[in-house]
């Protein structure tokens, strides 16, 4: 039981974080019907761009606190973040809106590999240390035993699980109660009448584009918060997986995208729990990301529509 509850808790935290990236594809989709590849790798820029900002305010202002210091990093990243978020936009899918689907999916293909190889020109092709701000103290959910460990959280781990959860809620009202939110709407059922409304498309979207990439940079954060090191590579793999989530809970359903996630690192972290003794020790934990590509092929053939998937006029 108590491994079972372990597993529980680091699928929820996991989970958390796919939530975040994939609440950037789905949004992205529900306005254009393109799935944005190069997504994931803005989560990296963000949280590389937060390690050098943590470095720079650490030479400057070496008594500064350092929760203050990862405050203000997160600051500058989530902006980075969103400046490049719009840029890809603009630059890589405005002109193809209206191109046959494959042009914007080679484009985005083609975006992603740029990003990871000016990253690894900016920060080397090593991973680097990302600084432990938050305490990495344990704290015993359950009893335990002699033979089982007690079920584990850690203060990073509630954070991250916290911080996930105000941002999405905070989504979620700002798409159903906010002015944007309606203009976001409105361009995603018809452009054009939302045109004719006073809507402006162009700028529903690229604001739309600088929220994902907002919350790919918080996403990149917590990862490299809770793993401790960050590296030009570390979003292509997270980024699949977050696309999985947005699939699975029903691409261009925020509600979905948020489900979607938390189930995905459910389901990832029981794999990896117990793939070892289901197959006698056979397959360890390092084949964990199997899961994700099982649960989209099932999804693509038995619900291709995903768990909360609607019509399209309700999607944002």
């Amino acid at each position: 039981m108590d491994t079972l509850i372990q597993q529980l808790i680091n699928g929820v935290m996991l989970g958390s974080i796919y939530a975040l990236i994939a609440l950037g594809y789905t949004m992205v989709y529900g306005i254009l019907r393109i799935i944005n590849f190069a997504h994931g790798d803005i989560l990296m820029v963000g949280a590389l761009t937060t390690l050098s900002a943590l470095n720079a305010l650490n030479s400057t202002f070496p008594h500064m606190p350092q929760l203050l210091q990862l405050g203000f990093a997160l600051v500058i990243a989530m902006a980075v973040c969103a400046l490049l978020a719009m840029a890809v936009e603009r630059f890589a899918y405005r002109r193809l809106r209206n191109a046959p689907r494959l042009a914007p999916l080679i484009s985005g293909i083609g975006v992603s590999v740029l990003l990871q190889t000016v990253a690894m020109i900016i920060w080397t092709r090593n991973p680097l240390m990302f600084p432990q701000i938050l305490p990495m103290d344990a704290i015993a959910v359950t009893s335990g035993s002699v033979d089982h460990p007690p079920a584990i959280v850690t203060v990073t781990g509630i954070v991250t699980v916290s911080l996930a959860l105000i941002v999405m809620i905070g989504l979620w009202l700002l798409v159903e109660y906010t002015r944007l939110g309606r203009g976001m709407r409105a361009v995603a059922e018809n452009p054009r009448v939302a045109t004719l409304m006073g809507v402006n498309p162009n700028a529903i979207i690229t604001l739309t584009f600088a929220i994902g990439g907002i919350f790919a940079a918080l996403a990149g954060v917590m990862m490299a918060s809770n793993y401790g090191n960050a590296s030009f590579s570390m979003g292509f793999l997270p980024g699949i997986k977050a696309f999985t989530a947005a699939v699975l809970g029903g691409i261009g359903n925020i509600r979905g995208a948020m489900i979607g996630g938390i189930l995905l690192g459910i389901i990832e972290a029981l794999g990896a729990g117990y793939l070892g003794e289901l197959t006698n020790g056979v397959f360890g934990s390092n084949y964990q990301d199997v899961f994700a590509f099982i649960v989209l092929i099932l999804v693509l053939v038995f619900r291709p529509a995903g768990l909360l998937g609607e019509r399209v006029a309700h999607r944002a």
